[in-house]
């Protein structure tokens, strides 16, 4: 179902990010590796065969798409542009371009290819099935949503040029009308001048990518998991404004002296009414998906209001920001305000004798920012995305569960634990998180308790016991274990708090999250053309 335009106060939400670990880059990252295998060409590719009249269409996407692949010259044309625009991206940028850049005109049976390709991979392809088991389990995604075949088509509609940096090549498109391919460029180019400063492939996934074992690496993967979030909101936040400067340039304006054209942007990067296939996506892969382009842009705005260029582009790569909440709050991530970290249990003890550990990381601002406004509405979710303060969650899959229900969220326990700014905010969170558990699950039955509060909740499920429990501002919730492991659990999650380190914004300890966390599993592809037609209808 088609979701109407949202205005957003902080901004718009891109994809998902666990999946550098699988592919997807409109939800989030999956792209930048979408045509490794491809030969690169230094030189233009001979057309095929060029009719005598080239006609166009106007894709959905706001580009002008060309019915046969553009000539020898079109493309010569557009080979020769890479170098002047790259010029202009240091420029406005401030990043040297110390390497040359490879150039390479793909088909759309190639692209399509390629990324058919990059989401079978084994590895890929475990990891985005172990996300979509735990999303699913969460109630992110709908347990019957398909959700590898919907990637690939919301993929396809929405590619464009894109930079590998593996390969330090910008691929374009020969389906696409040459001079709209020129601002895109401007974008995926200052990923290459990025790539010379920080080595993005290297620097986008910091951290451990490996499962679990033990509370040392529990908190080791809390503390230092990959930076998908914030790191690639910087990369894309940075590029967007970029490409905003160089959609601006014959106007004399730039998104720095006219910050009201970046806040218009947002709100019209929110409107998919222009993208039928992202319009009827599930609130999960639409804000994970242009989360990075929306919120990133207005973090780079804020910097660039607050210290200039070098400290919105040189500066954030240098130091990056290390969550979704620095992201949403840039001056935070300017004031070094400490974001909380909690602390996981030694839980392992309880469980792996029936459990094998599957997945463990932060539930961060974002994450309840979707979770609230899928569950209670967009009135609710700004207001308790805001009143976070820290959240952790563990999955683990019941070894006793027969093959067939592996492949299930039946098979899932999860535990999710989250701190409040106040007791009326938590409480809140309980509710709305309690009040959906019927989508979820087909036999639910609340369980009376003695001496039973509205702060304390227990429901059976045909997937075992649902446990919510508030105490103070911290909340609890256990869904899989039965109610005496949900207590013992509950008990180590609240004895454990306390004592865990608070992470510096910008430190090298990044954070991985639940929902963005999804996107690093996605081959990059570049901006996604949702967000390219906003630009084009404000700029234009």
């Amino acid at each position: 179902m088609a979701r109407a335009r949202r205005s957003r106060p902080t901004g718009v939400v891109t994809v998902l990010k666990r999946a550098r670990r699988l592919p997807l880059c409109p939800l989030a990252a999956v792209f930048f590796a979408a045509t490794a295998s491809l030969p690169a060409q230094t030189v233009p590719p001979q057309p095929i065969a060029p009719p005598p009249v080239t006609s166009t269409t106007h894709s959905e996407s706001g580009l002008s798409e060309s019915k046969a692949p553009m000539t020898k010259d079109q493309a010569a044309e557009l080979f020769r542009s890479v170098d002047e625009i790259l010029a202009f991206v240091a420029k406005d940028s401030h990043l040297k371009a110390s390497r040359p850049v490879k150039r390479k005109l793909l088909t759309r049976d190639q692209v399509q290819r390629d990324l058919r390709s990059k989401m079978s991979e084994d590895e890929g392809a475990k990891r985005l099935e172990r996300s979509e088991l735990v999303l699913k389990k969460f109630g992110l995604l709908d347990r019957d949503f398909a959700l590898k075949p919907f990637l690939l088509s919301l993929l396809t509609e929405q590619v464009a040029a894109y930079y590998d940096p593996k390969t330090r090549t910008v691929n374009m498109l020969d389906w696409v009308k040459p001079d709209e391919q020129k601002s895109v460029l401007a974008h995926e180019l200052t990923h290459a001048v990025q790539d010379d400063r920080v080595h993005l492939e290297k620097w986008g996934t910091p951290g451990p990518t490996d499962i679990s074992k033990n509370v040392g690496d529990d908190n080791r993967h809390i503390q230092l998991d990959e930076a998908s979030t914030a790191r690639e909101s910087v990369t894309e936040g940075q590029a967007m404004a970029v490409f905003v400067d160089y959609e601006l340039k014959d106007l004399g304006k730039t998104l720095a002296d006219s910050p009201e054209i970046g806040d218009r942007m947002r709100e019209m990067a929110s409107d998919t009414a222009g993208s039928p296939i992202l319009a009827r996506a599930p609130l999960l892969l639409q804000e994970s998906l242009l989360f990075p382009y929306g919120a990133g842009l207005g973090f780079e705005q804020q910097l660039l209001q607050s210290g200039g260029v070098d400290v919105a582009f040189a500066g954030a790569l240098d130091r990056p920001p290390g969550s979704s909440h620095e992201i949403l709050h840039a001056q935070d991530y300017l004031a070094k305000t400490p974001v909380p970290v909690l602390t996981m249990p030694d839980i392992h003890g309880l469980l792996d004798k029936d459990w094998d550990p599957y997945d463990v990381g932060v539930m961060g601002e974002l994450d309840v920012r979707i979770i609230t406004e899928l569950f209670g509405g967009q009135q609710m979710a700004g207001p308790l995305a805001v009143a976070w303060n820290g959240g952790i969650y563990f999955a683990a899959q019941n070894r006793n569960a027969a093959p067939a229900v592996k492949q299930t969220p039946a098979s899932i326990g999860t535990i999710y634990y989250s701190q409040w700014k106040n007791r009326d905010s938590a409480r809140s969170f309980l509710k709305i998180y309690a009040g959906a558990l019927a989508r979820k699950y087909s036999a639910l039955k609340k369980v009376d308790l003695p001496n039973g509060d509205e702060d304390h909740l227990l429901y059976s499920t045909s997937e075992g016991d649902v446990w919510l429990s508030l105490e103070d501002t911290g909340v609890f919730i256990s869904e899989g274990y039965d109610r005496a492991m949900a207590k013992q659990l509950e008990a180590k999650y609240r004895e454990a708090q306390g004592r865990g380190p608070l992470m510096q914004a910008g430190s090298q300890m990044p954070q991985h999250e639940l929902t963005m966390g999804f996107r690093s599993l996605l081959p990059g592809i570049g901006v996604p053309r949702a967000v390219i037609d906003a630009t084009h209808r404000l700029v234009q």
